[in-house]
């Protein structure tokens, strides 16, 4: 019977999928966002969370017990000193899966993971130009707004830049 067996052993032997997940939770902590299958993400989630609740105790034996999970002092010093500290009042969900669509080659679900926290400076890359539905007449209309107000902004951000380039000027002959 298979009474309480219900983790995904995603198709591998136990020493290959601890040390795919040790491997891929390394990469998590060093570069914040990792892409892969959506099956990996979830066991990586499993995998991952209760490591970075043990960071927020730096203490000898938690640094032990997640250096026998990560097998990387780098990883480990980093999910100590960095992880830990902007974690530190947050009472779980660390990670964060978001769906990108399907892999060309064999149509599998793809997705990335990132830990939440360092979110800020990487939803800057993802974000794309969203178009919206308008008429043609009313874009053509926008883009004659926006045109002629150009050369006004253009002139008042050259205005101050002229002003201290006269400044410096007159300071330069001071010095000598």
């Amino acid at each position: 019977m298979r009474h309480n067996k219900k983790f995904n052993h995603l198709s591998r032997t136990a020493s290959h999928r601890a040390a795919m997940l040790s491997n891929m939770a390394c990469s998590l902590i060093k570069h914040k966002r990792i892409t892969t299958t959506l099956a990996k993400a979830k066991a990586l989630k499993k995998y991952v969370e209760p490591l970075i609740t043990r960071s927020k105790q730096d203490t000898t034996n938690s640094r032990r017990v997640v250096f026998r999970y990560l097998q990387d002092k780098y990883a480990v010093t980093e999910l100590f000193q960095e992880i830990s500290e902007k974690v530190a009042n947050r009472p779980g969900g660390y990670t964060r899966i978001i769906k990108t669509g399907f892999r060309p080659s064999d149509g599998a679900d793809m997705c990335f993971i990132e830990l939440v926290d360092y979110d800020e400076n990487m939803a800057k890359t993802t974000k794309k130009a969203t178009r919206t539905r308008r008429s043609r007449k009313s874009s053509s209309a926008a883009a004659a707004d926006t045109t002629a107000e150009a050369p006004a902004t253009e002139a008042a951000a050259e205005a101050p830049a002229a002003e201290a380039a006269a400044e410096s000027a007159e300071e330069a002959p001071k010095a000598e």
